[in-house]
């Protein structure tokens, strides 16, 4: 498992999207402006997020180690994380218009612990989002399925804001934090346009935008015909819980995320 500063791809035109922190502009200047929250205090505050960090890291590495041991096919390929640094927080807030005090951040800012997890199928995105719902202590905040509705410039990935309880020496607290669920097609597209977004610093050029979203689509054709080998290189899925009905695949026998999820999606 890697550990990385900023989670690889993009999410072009939402305000939490991992790695993604456009326009920030100079922190010192954010600072001028009248922080409330002194950077000791955010720099706390990132801890308990990185421990929230720590503990899904460890739910996802133990998945991964028991389908490695005992179903000889595991449905992560890799996983990365990130933590925004002091100076990203506090030029997000001023961005958005929040506060910047600790309450205020932890409330407006979703994505200041990420991770991504890339899978091998598109199914395996969903699979792996179902075992991550069963757990009783992590709490699905919000979904957002960019796999079945991309965005336009053809982004794809499952999204899921998560909370997870971090407990300290006298008292709990519930950690937010963002994952991102890939295919390795869907993370090579990504990657190349958070680097090309950030060359063009936002304005990129409309042929190379075009080519991007040829590509895009490009790669969910390749997540299509790579879907019809999977019964050759892993077994089925099987249901996790009878509590709630999957909903309908999208690829025939796909697993989809639980109603338990699906209660909480926004647009």
């Amino acid at each position: 498992m890697h550990r990385v500063s900023e989670i690889g791809g993009s999410d072009v035109g939402a305000s939490t999207a991992p790695g993604r922190d456009a326009g920030e502009g100079d922190p010192t200047s954010v600072a001028g402006d009248g922080v409330q929250a002194t950077r000791e205090e955010i720099a706390h505050m990132r801890d308990l997020y990185q421990f929230g960090i720590d503990e899904v890291l460890t739910k996802v590495d133990i998945l991964r180690r028991e389908f490695e041991r005992s179903h000889e096919y595991s449905p992560i390929e890799h996983v990365r994380s990130r933590l925004k640094s002091v100076d990203s927080i506090i030029a997000k807030a001023h961005r958005i218009g929040c506060d910047p005090t600790v309450d205020e951040l932890r409330a407006s800012i979703a994505d200041i612990a990420g991770i991504r997890i890339t899978a091998t199928f598109v199914s395996d995105l969903y699979w792996v989002a179902d075992m991550l719902a069963h757990q009783p202590d992590l709490t699905i905040v919000t979904v957002k399925d960019y796999v079945a509705e991309p965005k336009p410039n053809g982004y794809r990935s499952l999204h899921l804001i998560v909370q997870v309880p971090v407990f300290l020496s006298s008292t709990t607290e519930h950690i937010t934090v963002e994952l991102q669920i890939r295919t390795m097609a869907m993370d090579f597209w990504a990657s190349i346009e958070h680097k090309l977004f950030y060359k063009y610093r936002h304005d990129m050029p409309a042929d190379l935008a075009s080519e991007l979203a040829d590509a895009a689509r490009l790669a969910a054709t390749l997540d299509e015909r790579m879907g019809t080998l999977r019964d050759e290189v892993r077994p089925m899925p099987v249901q996790l819980s009878d509590e709630a009905t999957l909903s309908a695949g999208r690829e025939s026998g796909q697993p989809m995320v639980t109603s338990r999820v699906e209660s909480r999606t926004t647009s």
